[in-house]
This record gives structure tokens, C-alpha cells and sequence, in this order.
């Protein structure tokens, strides 16, 4: 489907090959029996990962890196024209191309290509639906865009035609894969840097929909979602809360911490299973219901699929629990957009913590901006938010928005401009029995990890 030649290619360099979507490709490359070498700047587990398969990586980037007989140089988005191995590679008239170009040929090469896209939960529900496969002896090969425990990373490479991905729609990435079927998640406003409006967003997921060859598992409750895909001519499934879908959830329970559960049901009223869930909130209902209904599909039993997913314990940075110290727990989470936010945050008011700390780094000045107010909404939810410097990411400030102007929008919130002013306030304010939430697509991840350590000093015996 790719307009990009593999023949006669068998020796492919991977420019930041540690990075968490070019680790999987490489591996998967690998096992078809190409022959790889990568350069990353960081050292990282991946990187360790990819080592241990015996592939040649180069410390640095540098033009020697590019070998005589390479034939093809995949670099990631963050890599630009300027890096010495694609001028090199350039300059000797070796093809270059994107990572997002090679996921679509990789998926071409598998009978059945699953592509999971959605402005929220694409990890989660691809990790979801990556597990339920494997549980049910299917033997997919995956890629996560984040670590799954159950796998010890975040790629698999499976024995059958079987392959399941995530389907990025930021600068209209999905649109170079061509999937035998299609999730869509939900379609909201998102990446406004780049997309005009709703609008906008709803023609590309409509393209992209219309790149699928057999099925579209649809969220029939989300509106964007349904507009998206009424005019693509292809069997669908629709998956959502109310009974008018083709799946849909009964009986909802939320069975206290992160437990949760409800009936799986088809369209009908039949009911089909108990799902017990080990990951919180209503999005990620949607999540496993988009999973199960996918998974069904491709020929799951469906007392397997329950099954691993009550096994699932969740993905990196989506909930994760870091740590309990003298009865506060640390929990951090990727949410960036006010969809996420409320949604993780609304669980996490229902868990019955005493206080929950919602500490926030606002992700892109654009994002902030044009969102402002729905964020302004989604951090009134917890018991106190604090917020952080804006991380400008790809930006410069031409918006003129300011951290303190959201913190001027939420009552009680309060901004602290560094991770160090942060993991003191909070630390020296939490009590037992408190939540401390953090929540961001950066590095906030760090201040995480600095308040666990914190938390740790302070009440080390």
C-alpha cells in the first residue's frame, strides 16, 4: 500500500532507535530478517533492550554511523533535515524516510493490521486489546506507545498475520497506514497547532477511516465519532454505554480503589460475560470495550478476553502507582487534554482518598490557550490543583499565555513554577490518606519521582 519500495533493502539504520516508537519497528524488522544498526543521544531500557538483541547501536550522531552498505535511514519526527546521518545518508543518495512511513509498510506486511486511534486512550486500549490476543493464544505482534507490564515492554513480535498498532493523528501520521480494521477511540479537539478546528479533525479521521479495508469498531456515543465515519461504506461495530450499540456496557459498578466492573452485552440484550476491570474510570470501560468488541471480532473467546482483562494492570504512566509512604499514595498519569484530565480525575474523586492533589504541567502554549477554559473546568475537580510552568514542547510563547493564567481560573489552585517548589509544597501539606496525582504528556513525571523520594526522607524510620 506504501508508495516506498522495500525490494532489495536488507540493511536499514534506525536514527534515535530507543525512542518508544522506533524500538518496536526495529525489533519486528529484525525478525523478518533485516539487518539493523541505530544511534540515540540517551542511554534508556529500550536502548538496553535493542543492545541485547545484538544490534549495533552508536552513541551520538554522527555521519560515520551511516555504514557502506546501508541502504535505508529511518529517523523519528523529533530528528530534523540539519542531523549529520540524514545529510550523510542524503549526500550518498540513501532513501530517507519518517518513522510514521515505515509503521505503514511494517503493517503492510500482515494480513490483518489492527490500527487503534482516538484523541484519548490509543496506549491504553492497544495495550488492552494487545493483551487479550495473546491470552487468547492468538500471537500478535504489537506496537504500544507505552510499556506494558505484562509484556515487559512495549512491543511484541507474534508468529501470526496478526498485527496491532497505534494510529496517531497528529500531522496526519495515520493516514500512511492502511489497516484491515480501524478503532476509533473518540475524535475530539486536540492539536490545534496543527488542525483548524473540530472540523478539521473530523475530515482526517474520516480519511484515515476510509483508508480501512474491512472494519471500522467505532464509538457510537461520541458524536465526532459517528459524523466521522457515516459516509465510509465498510462493515462497523459500534461499542459504547448506551444499548443502542453493537457492545455495550450494563450494570456498572464501581467496586471501590481502581476495581470496576459491568456486563458485557450485544446488541439485543444478550448478555455475553462479566467484565471485572483493575484499572479505573469510565474511559477506560470505553477502552476495553473497544478491545473486546475488536477482539471478538478477530476470534477471541470471550471468557478469555474477560479474563485478561481483569488481568490488565494498566500501562506506563496511565495510573500508575508509584508508591504509598505513611499512607499517601503517588500516582502519576499522561493526561494533558481536558478530556483526560476529567476523566482521571473524576475517577479518582470516587476512590475515596481523604484529599486529591491534582498536580498538573500544562503541554504546549497552544494547547493551553485554545483550551483554557475547559481546563480551568477539569482542574476545579479535585480537592486542590497545582500547577506548574507551561512545558513549551515544539512552541514559542506567541499565544501570550502564562501558567498563572489558568491558575487565576481554577479556585484554590496554586502555581509553583519548578518541580523542586512543587514536590515541597505538596509534601509538606499532604496527609494520610491522600491522593497526590500527577498529570501531564511531559516530564512531570519527574516530579513524581521527586515527591516519592521526598516523601520517602521525610518518613524514613
Amino acid at each position: 500500500m506504501s508508495d516506498f519500495s522495500m525490494k532489495d533493502i536488507k540493511n536499514i539504520h534506525f536514527i534515535g532507535i530507543g525512542g518508544s516508537g522506533m524500538c518496536p519497528l526495529a525489533e519486528i524488522l529484525l525478525s523478518h530478517g533485516y539487518n539493523i544498526t541505530g544511534s540515540d543521544c540517551n542511554e534508556s531500557d529500550t536502548l538496553d533492550r535493542i543492545k541485547g538483541y545484538g544490534i549495533k547501536v552508536y552513541m551520538g550522531h554522527r555521519e560515520e554511523n551511516i555504514g557502506d552498505d546501508t541502504q535505508l535511514v529511518v529517523h523519528t519526527a523529533a530528528v530534523k533535515d540539519d542531523n549529520p546521518e540524514i545529510k550523510a545518508a542524503r549526500e550518498r543518495g540513501i532513501p530517507v524516510i519518517e518513522r510514521s512511513k515505515m509503521l505503514g509498510i511494517v503493517n503492510d506486511r500482515y494480513g490483518c493490521s489492527v490500527a487503534v486511534s482516538g484523541t484519548h486512550g490509543k496506549t491504553t486500549a492497544t495495550a488492552m486489546l494487545t493483551q487479550i490476543l495473546i491470552e487468547c493464544g492468538k500471537d500478535p505482534s504489537a506496537i504500544i506507545g507505552g510499556k506494558l507490564p505484562f509484556i515487559g515492554g512495549n512491543s511484541v513480535v507474534g508468529k501470526s498475520d496478526i498485527i496491532v498498532s497505534e494510529a496517531c493523528e497528529y500531522v496526519n501520521t495515520f493516514l500512511k497506514l492502511h489497516p484491515a480494521v480501524s478503532v476509533i477511540l473518540n475524535v475530539d479537539a486536540d492539536h490545534l497547532d496543527f488542525f483548524n478546528d473540530i472540523e478539521d479533525i473530523k475530515h482526517s479521521f474520516n480519511l484515515f477511516a476510509k483508508q480501512t479495508g474491512k472494519l471500522l469498531v467505532v464509538n457510537g456515543d461520541d458524536k465526532n465519532s459517528v459524523d466521522s465515519v457515516a459516509d465510509v461504506d465498510i462493515d462497523k461495530i459500534f461499542f459504547g454505554m448506551s444499548d443502542n450499540n453493537d457492545y455495550y456496557a450494563a450494570n456498572y459498578s464501581n467496586d471501590g480503589g481502581v476495581k470496576q466492573s459491568f456486563d458485557l452485552m450485544c446488541k439485543g440484550g444478550k448478555f455475553l460475560s462479566k467484565i471485572k476491570m483493575n484499572v479505573p474510570g469510565k474511559h477506560n470501560v470505553m477502552n476495553a470495550l473497544a478491545a473486546v468488541a475488536t477482539a471478538i471480532y478477530l476470534g477471541a473467546d470471550i471468557e478469555q478476553a474477560a479474563d485478561a482483562i481483569e488481568h490488565f494492570k494498566g500501562v506506563h504512566r496511565r495510573f500508575e502507582v508509584l508508591g504509598n509512604i505513611n499512607g499517601i499514595t503517588v500516582v502519576d498519569d499522561f493526561a494533558h487534554h481536558p478530556t483526560e484530565l476529567t476523566a482521571t480525575l473524576t475517577a479518582a474523586m470516587n476512590m475515596n482518598f481523604r484529599r486529591v492533589w491534582g498536580v498538573f504541567q500544562p503541554h504546549t502554549f497552544s494547547r493551553t490557550k485554545m483550551l483554557l477554559d475547559d481546563f480551568a473546568k477539569a482542574l476545579s475537580i479535585p480537592d486542590t490543583a497545582v500547577i506548574s510552568e507551561i512545558l513549551p514542547v515544539r512552541e514559542t510563547n506567541i499565544y501570550n499565555i502564562y501558567a498563572e493564567d489558568l491558575c487565576a481560573k481554577v479556585n484554590g489552585s496554586v502555581y509553583k513554577q519548578t518541580f523542586d517548589e512543587i514536590t515541597d509544597y505538596v509534601c509538606e501539606n499532604a496527609r494520610p490518606g491522600d491522593l497526590i496525582l500527577t498529570m501531564g504528556g511531559g516530564n512531570v513525571y519527574m516530579c513524581a519521582n521527586q515527591i516519592v523520594n521526598k516523601l520517602k526522607s521525610m518518613y524514613a524510620e
